[in-house]
C-alpha cells in the first residue's frame, strides 16, 4: 500500500538545556547579554511617573478625547459581540447598550473634530 505522506522526522525528546555543557553555554550567554545590555554601575533610564492609564492634570484634551473615543469603540464592539451570543431578551438589551455607547463615541468624536478645527484656525 502506498502512503501519500512520508513519516515525520524523528525528534530528540530531550531539551537542549539538559546536558551540563548546554547549561554552561546558556549561563554564559546570559552573562554576556547582561554585561553588554546592563553594564554594572550604569543607571537605568528614568521612568516616567505617569502611568499608562493615569489621567493627570497635564494631559491634553485631544489625548483624552482620542483615548475616550478608542475606549468607547472597544466597548461598543464588546457589547455587540456579546449581543450576538445572547438569547433574544438579553440581545436587545445589549444592542441598546451598544447604541448608547455609539452615541457617546459620536459625541466624543465631534468634540475631537471641533478641537482639531480650533487648533488649525489658531495656526494661521
Amino acid at each position: 500500500m502506498f502512503k501519500p505522506t512520508p513519516n515525520p522526522p524523528e525528534t530528540d525528546p530531550t531539551s537542549p538545556y539538559e546536558s551540563f555543557d548546554s547549561n554552561k553555554l546558556h549561563e554564559a550567554a546570559d552573562r554576556a547579554l547582561d554585561h553588554y545590555l546592563c553594564p554594572p554601575g550604569s543607571t537605568p533610564p528614568p521612568r516616567k511617573t505617569r502611568g499608562m492609564y493615569a489621567v493627570t492634570a497635564d494631559t491634553k484634551n485631544e489625548e483624552l478625547l482620542a483615548d475616550a473615543s478608542a475606549t468607547l469603540a472597544s466597548a461598543k464592539t464588546i457589547a455587540q459581540d456579546f449581543a450576538n451570543m445572547a438569547p433574544a431578551p438579553q440581545r436587545r438589551a445589549l444592542l441598546g447598550i451598544a447604541q448608547l455607547i455609539m452615541l457617546g463615541e459620536l459625541a466624543v468624536n465631534r468634540a475631537l473634530d471641533n478641537l482639531e478645527l480650533v487648533g488649525v484656525g489658531s495656526i494661521h
